[in-house]
């Protein structure tokens, strides 16, 4: 039987990766309600999504993870920095290897592969959504591996973690539900695609949790490797996706309200 901080952490985690899960399907439903997607509102959503997942990468990962090393008796840039740069790296080695599809974009990346257009669209949302899991995942599990006043403090900044999240997932799920409607696909199996996107979350959250007590000492360096995939997703896909076409100045102030909402929730919360 796990422990009763691992029971307590598998218990956080699942009511905090599945309200991501659960908003991401929330915001699929919307292809019951649109019969298309606005360009205006797509480059919003993408800039609000990046802007959350950079401050949370610096005040949800990036600051605990130094304060973990600095009490481990660690220095506490090395993990950090080291962390963060593996997290990139691996990120790079997904994008490179699994088959996805940007929405504006006619040529797959990854490895070449039989998949259908709407199946690469919904494996690219699917790639980031996994440093997302991950993350709510490490928060959780260092909440219930910390006693007193600090393990409070980790977990009000897990519950930020997975609320801003959330409301970035929202939009996220109507921004893959609606194309895959204009690809052709039904509303209904779109809105299933799009549900099934954000499933990742609560899978890779509840698997860090159930490796947390092998994984502690290394807890710094994989809260900032959580953050390296998350800001090479944010560069690599969605500040740029968001400045495509007309209107890129609003991807610009999506990034900046989601920036300001989840240091707000996260300053507010732990």
């Amino acid at each position: 039987m796990f422990s009763p901080e691992v029971m307590r952490a598998l218990t956080w985690a699942a009511m905090g990766c599945g309200f991501t899960w659960l908003m991401t399907t929330a915001g699929s439903a919307v292809v019951f309600f649109f019969r298309s997607e606005r360009k205006l509102m797509h480059h919003i959503f993408l800039g609000f999504a990046a802007g959350v997942m950079i401050a949370a990468s610096v005040w949800s990962l990036l600051n605990p993870a130094i304060e973990q090393a600095e009490a481990l008796g660690q220095i506490g840039w090395i993990p950090a920095a080291g962390g963060f740069l593996l997290g990139v790296a691996f990120l790079v080695l997904l994008d490179s290897l699994l088959p996805h599809l940007h929405m504006d974009s006619d040529e797959p990346e990854g490895l070449q592969s039989s998949w259908k257009r709407t199946t690469l669209l919904v494996s690219a949302v699917t790639l980031h959504n996994i440093p997302e899991g991950m993350s709510v995942g490490l928060l959780f599990a260092m909440a219930a591996q910390t006693a007193g006043a600090a393990g409070e403090a980790y977990l009000g900044m897990a519950f930020a973690l997975a609320l801003g999240i959330g409301l970035q997932n929202f939009p996220e799920g109507a921004a893959i539900s609606l194309p895959l409607v204009r690809e052709g696909m039904s509303r209904r199996r779109a809105f299933v695609m799009g549900s099934l996107s954000g499933i990742v979350e609560p899978i890779f959250g509840i698997l860090v949790v159930l490796a947390s007590s092998w994984i502690e000492p290394f807890m710094p360096w994989l809260l900032s490797f959580a953050a390296g995939a998350m800001i090479y997703v944010v560069v690599e896909e969605l500040i740029p996706e968001a400045h495509l076409g007309e209107h890129s100045n609003v991807g610009t102030f999506g990034v900046i309200v989601g920036f300001v909402i989840m240091m707000v929730l996260d300053v507010a919360l732990g």
